[in-house]
Parts: structure tokens; C-alpha cells; sequence
């Protein structure tokens, strides 16, 4: 093409470089939003997506904060998993999620690249020399939008000398001059680079740097840009591959989309699209983040009354398997590492899964209690089984609980993690412990041993002490609660000179023969296990109070 050897590294090491910075002054500006964000982000999710519209929206505005489509989606799949939305809600935020990542291209098609230093200046003082967390944030959201503009601007003086090849123009010229051939041709190069880099807005920003080089007009960049929307539906295909049939279904719903649009705008609207915003500026920059907007908004305008054909193609196509099924009440339910990219969201997914894991552990303790009343070798089965799965949660929340600690996290988050690898422990405590019980029950049966009316009423009494104690700890977890947890605490003590006083009784019982030998060390054995399940909840409690005291 009319290069060298040198001419070819003058141009892409520059280039290299500037994409570089563009990438990382995108996250840095976008981890700052999230913390700016916290927990709201999440509870934003939640509560707005009641319906395909408001779902939409809330897609739009989350992605703008993380400026990733990939991430809300994944988001959204921890979401379905949990049963807190359908697929229907579901792909509305998808839908958002595609018009929220145009905001990336309108954001730098715009040449403010004169203020790149004023801001990196000002992001770097505001990280060194202020001390208030909230301060630091700001400076890196202003840090990361210089960075970002800085690459930007680099990226375009690199790639300034292709307007002088005649052989690179002619290429440019020859994808989408008006034939179905070129428009494929543009479509397929947007399609493979952005599967290839894995990011969409890696490939739109070195779209836009052509533009403000004035080496890509929007004739050419028109169809490029509808391939790297189905580009990035393909990463989050592949990344779906090895996770659950819920991720699958919403990567292929935001295939389906993105493709039926793509075909609809390739076969009515291209002409129509460039003829738009042609009219709106003369900026090619400007031009090609019009023109990804109104794609998008367009496509969503036109399908979103077929969002739920699109959820019976996809559930159609990956339909619920029994095995699924049992997976979403015994398995893990809100894990999943690619919510790391968004640690603030991560860190609520894993306090769920805490949660989820101590109802597991509740339901085993409460299985037990019925084996002992009622001698039911069903309910010692089933609790033999959930042991099991709080043995796997422990183990996989736990390695989940590091990789989020060695995320970009505050210092607040951070004690929250730590205070949660506690809790985990207590919880799969509390699970052994039901199983001891278990263990007791099954001896109970095999051996035909029966309790005394005294001793059944007595150990009825603690067990609703216990009960109440270990459910007051998973309030007060849930909603962050003092007032549970000090009520545990007091229970707690109440729990341990009921085990003393319980356990002098039964002594006293067996001395005087009133109580058989074998149903006395159940008896005694059960007090031990109570009081222990106990004490795991006043832990639990404790590590409540103590994050909410700092």
C-alpha cells in the first residue's frame, strides 16, 4: 500500500499505544462511575425493571455507567438466575444495554481532545491530594476521561498518513459504495475485529479515530459498525459456553436482536440511516456516532414489541432441563466471574449467595429436627444431601469472595469481604451441625430409641430458642439490621443456660434410671449441637453489628 517497513511501525506502534490508553482511560473513568454508584446500581436494576419498558431504560442508564453491554448483560443473567426477573424483563435491559453503549461513541466522536491534559492534570491532584473517599472518585472519573481522549487523540495523528495511500482509500471506498457486495464486506470486517479484539468499543474507537482522520466516511462506516453489533454478541456467545443454560439464553437473546436488526437495517434502512445523519452534520465523527445511536434505538423501536416472540424462540431453542432446575434451588445461584467487572454489583451477588447458602443451611437444620421428631429417614436423606451443597457454596463463595478482594474495591467493600468469609464459615458450621443431628437421628431409628415426654418437651423448647436465634441471624444479614442482630446476642445467652440447666436435668434423670442410657447420649449429644448452632448465629450476628459500626 505505498508503506515501508518503518512507515508501517511509524503508524501502528502510535496506534497500538493510543488504543491502549483509550481502552484504559475507559475503565478507569467507568470504575470510577460504579463506586460513585455503589449498591444504588444494583437496587437500580431491581426496582425499575418491573416491566420491558422501564427494563429498557435501565439498560440504557447502567451501561452508561459501565460502559459495557457486556456487563449488563452478565448482570442480568445473575439476575434471572436469582428469579428476581424473567426473560422478558430481562431482554428489555438488553435492549437498553445496546443504546447505553453508544454513549461511548457520541462521547469521543466529539474533539475535545484539547482538554486531555487540563483533565489528567486534574484527576492526578484530586487522587494524591485528597483524602475524602468520595474526592478520590471524582479524580478518577476525570483521570480516565483524559486518558481517554488523550488515545483517542493519539490514535488519530497515527493514523492521519492513510489519507495520502490510494490503495487503503480504495479499499475504504469500495465497502458499502451503494452494493450489496460492499455493504457484506463492511459488515464482515466489523464482525471478525471485534470477535477478535473481544470489545466492541475497542473496534468503534478506532472507527471514530479514522473518522476524525478523515480517512473513513460514513458511506464505509456504516456497515462495519451494524458488524461489530453482532461482533460482540458473539464474544458473549463464546463466554457463555462453559457457563449456565440461563447465560446461554440471554447471549442468544442478545444475538437474536442484534442480528434480525442488523438484517432489517441492511435490507430497508442503510441508505435512509446515512441520508439522516449526512443531514445532521458534516463531521464524519459525528456522523458515525449518529448513525450507531439511531441503529440502535431504531432496532430496539421495532423489536420490542416482539421481545416475547424473541423469549419463546430462545426458551424453544434451550429449553429447562430437570437438572437445571434442581441446580437453581440446590446449587450456586448468583455467582459469576464476569460480575467482577462490576465489583459493586459482584459484591451484592455474593452477599446473596451468603444468604442463599444460609437458608440452604436452615432447610438442613430444620430437616433434621423432623428426622428426630418423627423418626423419617426421608428427611435424614435430605439433609445428608444439602450438606453436600453447603460444603460446594462454601467452597466456591469462598475462592469467589478472593477473586472480588483483589478487585478495585474501597476499603469499605473490603471489610464487608471480610466479614462475609466469617459468616460462610458459621454457615457451613451451622450445616455440620444439622448433620450431627441427622447422624442422631438415624441411630435413633436403627436402634428404635424413644424419649421421654420430659426430655421431648424440653429439647422442643430449645429447639425454638435455636430456630429463632439462627432466623433473627439471617434477618439481620439480609437487611443489614442491629436490631436482629442484639436480639440474637440475647438469645444466645438465654441458649446457654438453657444447655446447662437441660443438660444437669437429664443427668439427674439418668442416675435415677427414669431415662434409658442410649436416649440419653442422643439427648445430651442434640443439646451440644443446639447450642452450637446457636453460637454460629450470635457469630453471624456479630459480624453484622461490626460492619455496620464501621
Amino acid at each position: 500500500m505505498g508503506l515501508s517497513f518503518n512507515d508501517w511501525m511509524e503508524l501502528l506502534i502510535p496506534l497500538l499505544g493510543g488504543l491502549g490508553l483509550f481502552l484504559y482511560g475507559m475503565t478507569v473513568m467507568s470504575e470510577g462511575l460504579e463506586k460513585s454508584a455503589g449498591n444504588k446500581l444494583e437496587k437500580i436494576i431491581e426496582k425499575l425493571s418491573s416491566n420491558i419498558f422501564k427494563g429498557v431504560f435501565v439498560g440504557a442508564i447502567v451501561t452508561m455507567i459501565v460502559q459495557s453491554s457486556s456487563a449488563t448483560t452478565v448482570m442480568v443473567v445473575g439476575f434471572v438466575n436469582a428469579g428476581i426477573m424473567n426473560l422478558t424483563q430481562a431482554i428489555g435491559i438488553i435492549m437498553g444495554a445496546n443504546i447505553g453503549t453508544t454513549i461511548t461513541a457520541q462521547l469521543v466522536s466529539i474533539d475535545i481532545s484539547a482538554l486531555a491534559p487540563i483533565a489528567i492534570a486534574l484527576g492526578v491532584g484530586i487522587k494524591l491530594f485528597s483524602k475524602k473517599n468520595k474526592q478520590i472518585i471524582i479524580g478518577e472519573i476525570i483521570l480516565g476521561f483524559g486518558i481517554l481522549f488523550l488515545g483517542m487523540e493519539i490514535m488519530k495523528d497515527a493514523l492521519k498518513p492513510l489519507r495520502e495511500l490510494p490503495a487503503f482509500i480504495d479499499m475504504i471506498t469500495s465497502i458499502g459504495a451503494g452494493s450489496l457486495l460492499g455493504t457484506i464486506k463492511g459488515f464482515l470486517i466489523g464482525l471478525i475485529v471485534t470477535a477478535i479484539v473481544q470489545s466492541s468499543s475497542a473496534t468503534t474507537g478506532i472507527m471514530v479515530a479514522l473518522a476524525l482522520a478523515g480517512v473513513l466516511p460514513i458511506e464505509s462506516a456504516f456497515p462495519i459498525l451494524l458488524g461489530t453489533n453482532v461482533g460482540t454478541c458473539v464474544t458473549a456467545l463464546l463466554s457463555s459456553i462453559s457457563a449456565n443454560r440461563t447465560a446461554k439464553r440471554a447471549a442468544l437473546m442478545h444475538l437474536l436482536f442484534n442480528v434480525i436488526g442488523t438484517i432489517i437495517f441492511i435490507t430497508f434502512f442503510s441508505k435512509i440511516t446515512i441520508s439522516i445523519v449526512s443531514g445532521m452534520s458534516d463531521d464524519p465523527a459525528r456522523q458515525l456516532a449518529n448513525a450507531h445511536t439511531l441503529f440502535n434505538v431504531v432496532n430496539t423501536i421495532l423489536l420490542l414489541p416482539f421481545a416475547g416472540l424473541i423469549v419463546k424462540a430462545v426458551s424453544m431453542i434451550l429449553p429447562t432441563t430437570p437438572e437445571e432446575k434442581e441446580a437453581s434451588t440446590f446449587g450456586v445461584k448468583y455467582l459469576d466471574d464476569r460480575i467482577l467487572e462490576t465489583p459493586t454489583i459482584a459484591l451484592g451477588q455474593a452477599m446473596k449467595e451468603v444468604l442463599h447458602m444460609g437458608n440452604l443451611a436452615k432447610i438442613s437444620y430444620e430437616s433434621a429436627i423432623q428426622a428426630i421428631r418423627d423418626n423419617d429417614m426421608k428427611s435424614v436423606e435430605k439433609t445428608f444431601k444439602i450438606e453436600k451443597t453447603i460444603n460446594t457454596l462454601e467452597r466456591e463463595i469462598s475462592e469467589y469472595l478472593i477473586k472480588l478482594s483483589n478487585t478495585a474495591i474501597d476499603n469499605d467493600d473490603r471489610k464487608v469481604i471480610d466479614g462475609l468469609f466469617s459468616t460462610v464459615n458459621d454457615i457451613e458450621r451451622v450445616g455440620d451441625h444439622a448433620d450431627n443431628i441427622a447422624e442422631l437421628a438415624l441411630y435413633k431409628i436403627d436402634n428404635n430409641v424413644n424419649f421421654s415426654e420430659k426430655a421431648i418437651l424440653e429439647l422442643e423448647e430449645m429447639v425454638g430458642k435455636v430456630t429463632e436465634s439462627y432466623d433473627l441471624a439471617l434477618q439481620a444479614m439480609k437487611e443489614e439490621s442491629r436490631h436482629h442482630a442484639q436480639r440474637v446476642i440475647e438469645i444466645e445467652g438465654v441458649v446457654d443456660e438453657m444447655e446447662k440447666t437441660l443438660r444437669k436435668k437429664h443427668i439427674t434423670r439418668l442416675n435415677e434410671g427414669r431415662c434409658e442410657t442410649s436416649s440419653g447420649i442422643i439427648f445430651l449429644d442434640m443439646l451440644s449441637n443446639l447450642e452450637r448452632i446457636s453460637d454460629h448465629s450470635s457469630n453471624i450476628a456479630l459480624a453484622v453489628l461490626d460492619v455496620a459500626e464501621r
